[in-house]
């Protein structure tokens, strides 16, 4: 009962965290999103002596007709330095954006506050007074798996709006001949996006002749397919790439096939209509073993 003496009082714990978190946050000045800068993190980690380089971030965008918007908002329980590296590697594959156009803040965070979800106590926050743009949107950096490659997205989805960038050039390449199994992981630690193929014993055995060490991601997919078997092919969905023998099966968000006999196609990636679950009802093609995939 609550009378002159006497009132209740409950004590937020979150919501001071949450204000706290905010304000720091605010404080900062946004900065490229650049090796050097990501860099430069780790020296003032060491200098302010911590334990952990866990903590939060916010990532902006700027068009160069626009002024800066807040994009998303994160947390790293792994290094930021490396979480945010992820998310540099990420965007500069992609079609639609510059990666000059992106910055980002951070917050070193000393205590663990894992089980509180400080990201979406500043997420929360930040709603309150305006939108931010790809949380929520699959903007996401780990590979969803192979059960997820017949997933039929959302139009909202960030992977439709900024798809990979297959004239990108592929770094590491090297000219001359080499096996396949050897070209193979050359590309997928030069592409900057997901490229995830089943592995096979003919690889090490097939020879691939690389014309020149600057080749884009579309020229080599092209030399690659070139060299399969015919039950295999190349797919472009529109967030990763693949390479499985599934030559029969499509997928609901790619947008080119590269086939072993040589033929390109290209493919209208489709939409989530209302109703529709996530699952591709056109077949799965088989679940493989974790252990052969790549």
């Amino acid at each position: 009962m609550t009378g002159q003496y006497s009132d209740g009082f409950r004590l937020s714990i979150t919501k001071a965290l949450s204000t706290q978190l905010y304000a720091a946050l605010e404080a900062l000045e946004p900065a490229p999103l650049t090796m050097e800068n990501l860099d430069a993190l780790n020296a003032q980690a060491a200098k302010l002596g911590l334990d952990s380089l866990s903590g939060v971030y916010q990532l902006y965008r700027q068009k160069p007709t626009a002024g800066r918007e807040l994009t998303y908002v994160g947390k790293a329980d792994q290094p930021l330095p490396k979480r945010l590296g992820e998310h540099l590697f990420k965007l500069s594959g992609r079609v639609g954006i510059s990666i000059d156009e992106i910055s980002f803040k951070c917050l070193f965070v000393e205590e663990d506050l894992s089980a509180v979800s400080p990201e979406k106590m500043l997420i929360k926050r930040h709603l309150e007074t305006s939108a931010i743009v790809w949380n929520n949107r699959g903007f996401g950096i780990n590979d969803p798996g192979r059960n997820r490659d017949g997933t039929v997205l959302k139009d909202t989805h960030f992977d439709l709006e900024y798809r990979i960038d297959l004239d990108r050039e592929i770094s590491g390449l090297r000219a001359g001949p080499q096996s396949l199994r050897d070209l193979l992981q050359v590309v997928k630690a030069g592409v900057p996006y997901i490229f995830r193929y089943q592995r096979s014993a003919s690889f090490k055995d097939k020879l691939v002749t690389v014309p020149s060490a600057n080749m884009s991601v579309d020229e080599i997919f092209r030399l690659i397919a070139g060299r399969l078997e015919q039950s295999w092919k190349i797919s472009a969905l529109v967030g990763w790439t693949i390479m499985y023998p599934d030559n029969n099966r499509s997928y609901p968000s790619a947008f080119r096939y590269y086939h072993s006999s040589g033929a390109v196609a290209d493919a209208i990636p489709r939409t989530k209509q209302a109703g529709e679950s996530d699952a591709d009802d056109h077949g799965s093609g088989g679940d493989e073993d974790e252990s052969i995939l790549f």
